[in-house]
């Protein structure tokens, strides 16, 4: 009868507090730079700051955008060439300035329909343009958003989950001898072009360097945002952009579900850059995970410990030893929990993986916390 009761208060209680009208957003001021890392998050993952939850949710948006935009039916003949065609992001206050491409370097035979198309839209970039939200924000902000997995090509690139050397201008000295390293697919459809489609990276590079030029005498911050793949790649990005772009932007990353991107060297570089990362993580999503067979964490590097590999097979042992399967937890963790809302009935890979799943549980967290403390309360003491 006690765990009826329990049930029930907290089905109830539950459903009350999301039917509650959610107030307008309120201004950051010079808080802003605090929800974007300045101080690393310190203080506001646990319990969850009401002002940052409401940027991981606005962002969250901007990747929905994303989504709905993009067609991933393979017999549709807009399939992922699809892009905004709306230069306004809903109600935002931002307008699309670029729509981004991907471009995958595995070659397919063009007969392959659907798997032939090697670039597909991959996201887009959007200035806020809106003067009043431009003061609520406290400076102007850029936005690069990025989609998930959507294509075949791109799927087939998520299975080239091995390390490669970035590319990029490594001139940071982190005092070591490894060498920066990031997965091969994702750099791949990263750096990839065609002859009548830009790569990524070039497209970012001369948005950003344009409104840079646009705004460069304002206060700007760049955020970019990304699902799944589109987290990895957004991770890559603002790698290559604080090498590129000297301009004093104030550089961030919230990415949801994604999964490992590069190697403990590749990390440290973006520490010694300043770049800010927040990594939403559910701890039931299996995606965010891999790739790797082992992870290097900081307490890992501090305590030097090594893997154990006597019991693998050969060829695992040789790919760790060469460092191409030894990836590293990258950037500051919110980690929440499918399995603590009751509205998620269901707890498998895609139910967890999906971003309407992240951004429901970075929206009523906090609540389901306070719920389960009240019904913890009346089941221990049920008179």
């Amino acid at each position: 009868m006690v765990g009826l009761v329990y049930l029930l208060y907290k089905t109830t209680h539950y459903n009350l507090l999301e039917r509650k009208t959610q107030p307008p957003l309120s201004r950051l001021g010079k808080r802003w730079k605090e929800y974007h890392g300045s101080k690393n998050w310190e203080g506001l993952l646990d319990p969850l700051d009401d002002g940052l939850r409401d940027e991981i949710i606005r962002y969250g948006s901007f990747i929905e955008a994303a989504y709905k935009c993009f067609d991933s039916n393979p017999p549709s003949p807009s399939y992922s060439t699809r892009h905004v065609t709306d230069s306004k992001v809903d109600d935002s206050g931002y307008r699309v300035t670029k729509n981004l491409y991907a471009t995958s370097s595995i070659p397919m035979p063009s007969w392959v329909r659907g798997i032939g198309e090697r670039s597909s839209w991959i996201g887009y970039v959007a200035v806020c343009e809106d003067q009043n939200e431009i003061t609520r924000l406290g400076r102007r902000d850029i936005v690069i958003s990025l989609r998930g997995t959507g294509t075949c090509l791109e799927w087939l690139e998520n299975l080239r989950a091995t390390l490669t050397r970035c590319p990029f201008n490594n001139k940071l000295s982190n005092g070591q001898h490894d060498t920066p390293m990031v997965e091969s697919g994702v750099l791949s459809l990263y750096t990839s072009s065609t002859s009548v489609c830009q790569s990524l990276q070039q497209s970012v590079t001369d948005e950003l360097l344009r409104i840079v030029d646009t705004y460069g005498d304002e206060p700007l911050s760049v955020t970019i945002t990304g699902h799944s793949l589109g987290a990895s790649l957004a991770i890559l990005a603002a790698y290559d952009i604080k090498n590129t772009i000297k301009h004093a932007l104030h550089l961030s990353v919230i990415s949801f579900g994604g999964p490992r991107v590069g190697n403990r060297s590749f990390r440290h570089n973006l520490e010694l850059q300043g770049t800010k990362i927040l990594r939403i993580v559910n701890s039931d999503d299996l995606i965010t995970r891999v790739p790797g067979f082992f992870v290097e964490d900081h307490d890992d590097v501090a305590k030097k410990q090594k893997p154990r590999m006597e019991h693998l097979p050969s060829w695992i042992q040789k790919c760790v030893n060469d460092k191409r399967w030894v990836y590293a937890n990258i950037g500051h963790e919110l980690r929440l929990s499918s399995r603590a809302s009751l509205k998620l009935n269901s707890i498998d890979v895609a139910t967890c993986h999906d971003l309407k799943t992240y951004l429901h549980l970075s929206q009523y967290s906090h609540r389901l916390k306070q719920v389960d403390e009240l019904a913890w309360k009346i089941q221990m003491n049920p008179a």
